[in-house]
Formats: structure tokens, C-alpha cells, sequence
């Protein structure tokens, strides 16, 4: 069980991929289409969904999630540029590959919110807490508009202010306290909310007040724990709001 105590939380930051919407499987398909593709004839292991996916690419910048991948193969690319072709054999040309797959996934099927991610939305704010959603894709608004989540939010952090303000990816804080920041709360006194290793080091070294980590696999328990996660829950519905009379009640 996770507790968030608002009596010394102002804020709480969620992750958006695998925590506010069930949009990292679309991500883990994406990658494995575009490097299954890539390796084939390589003589390297095709990319696994979830082991890979976990350990490489999940909550890192897309073009991180390249390098990374490919250095677990002994793969180096050329990194390319911006005006690559989609495929190409360069960082930037996979990287670009994966973003029109998932873009055109969400287009296609739409994106389902969890609903006790939801629910904890919905408690938080009634008790007056503030709230913000962070993610290292440009297509984080898209997202979170698109499972009809937005107002939500009172803050929204994403690749495209990461590129702009040149905040360096998970795991470092930057997105996190850029979030902070904006909700003009010390870091001690905001929560976050993630479901990947990276980003569970970016709470624990921007020293965050709460870190609660979401293991929907069940398999990662001790590893975040072991990365700064003060708990670990399989699903939000395992998460307790307290410390704060809910706006509008005696």
C-alpha cells in the first residue's frame, strides 16, 4: 500500500506512459517492429517486449532508447540527423521510424486511461492537491487529450520543454523539478509517480518527498526499491489519499 499524506504533499507528479495510459505496449511494439527490422539478418536476438522494452528504452528519450538498445547488441549507428529518412540506418532514422508507428497507432485505436490512475486523479484534486503529468515524448499532450484526461492536470511537462529548455532525459530530475517549479512546490513536499526505473532515480536523486513506483509486471519490486522507490504497488488501486479534508467538506 502507498500512502499519499497531504498534510506534508503540496503536489503530486505522474508519469504518463504505463501510469496514466496504457500506452507503453504501443511503445514496446513500435520499437520491436522497427528493430526487429533493422536486426534481422544481423545475427543479434530481436528485441523482447518486455525485457528489452524494461531495461533499455522504457521512460528514456527516444533517441536514448536507440543507443541503448543497440549498445545491449554491440551495435553502434551513425547518429544522423532530424531530416533523416524514417528507417535509416542512423540514431535519428530509427528513432524517427518508432515515433511514426506509435503515432499512427494512437490515431488509429485511440488511448485508454487506467482507470484507478483516474479514480486517484479525481481523489487528489478533490482534496485540493495539485497535480502535473510528465513524459520525455513530444506526444505527451496528444496523449493525455486524447484519453480525455487533461483537465486533470494543472501542469504538463513533456519532450517538446525538454528540447526547448534543454533539460537532459531520466534519469535525471530535470523534467521532475521542471514540473515542480511550475506548481511552485519544493520537491520535498511533491510525490511522484512512475513506473520506470529511470525515472524512479530521477525522484530519489531530485529529491522528491514520495516515490511511489507502479510494477504492473510484478517482476521489478526489489529493483526499484533498490533505485529509490519508497513503495511499490502493482496498480493505483493500492494507493491511499490522507491528511487533507477534501475541498468543500467541514
Amino acid at each position: 500500500m502507498a500512502t499519499f499524506d497531504l498534510s506534508r504533499l503540496r503536489a503530486v507528479v505522474f508519469d504518463t506512459d504505463g501510469v496514466v495510459t496504457d500506452t507503453a505496449r504501443v511503445h514496446a511494439a513500435a520499437w520491436k517492429h522497427v528493430f526487429d527490422g533493422f536486426l534481422r539478418g544481423r545475427g543479434a536476438a530481436p528485441f523482447d517486449v518486455r525485457a528489452d522494452y524494461l531495461a533499455h528504452v522504457d521512460g528514456r528519450p527516444r533517441l536514448d532508447g536507440v543507443r541503448t538498445f543497440l549498445a545491449s547488441r554491440g551495435i553502434s549507428l551513425p547518429e544522423g540527423g532530424p531530416g533523416d529518412e524514417p528507417g535509416a540506418a542512423t540514431v535519428h532514422g530509427l528513432g524517427r521510424a518508432k515515433d511514426a508507428l506509435f503515432v499512427k497507432a494512437i490515431e488509429e485505436h485511440g488511448v485508454a486511461a487506467y482507470p484507478s490512475t483516474v479514480a486517484l486523479l479525481h481523489e487528489l484534486r478533490r482534496r485540493g492537491c495539485r497535480t502535473a503529468v510528465v513524459s520525455a515524448s513530444r506526444h505527451c499532450r496528444a496523449v493525455v487529450s486524447s484519453a480525455g484526461l487533461l483537465h486533470l492536470f494543472d501542469v504538463l511537462v513533456d519532450g517538446a520543454d525538454a528540447a526547448e529548455l534543454s533539460l537532459p532525459g531520466k534519469p535525471d530530475p530535470a523534467l521532475f523539478l521542471e514540473a515542480a517549479r511550475r506548481l511552485e512546490s519544493p520537491p520535498a513536499e511533491v510525490a511522484i509517480v512512475e513506473d520506470a526505473l529511470p525515472g524512479v532515480e530521477a525522484g530519489r536523486r531530485g529529491g522528491f518527498g514520495l516515490i511511489v513506483a507502479v510494477d504492473r509486471s510484478g517482476s521489478r519490486a526489489e529493483a526499484m526499491r533498490a533505485a529509490g522507490a519508497d513503495a511499490v504497488v502493482a496498480d493505483l488501486a493500492d494507493a491511499d489519499v490522507a491528511g487533507r479534508v477534501p475541498v468543500g467538506r467541514p
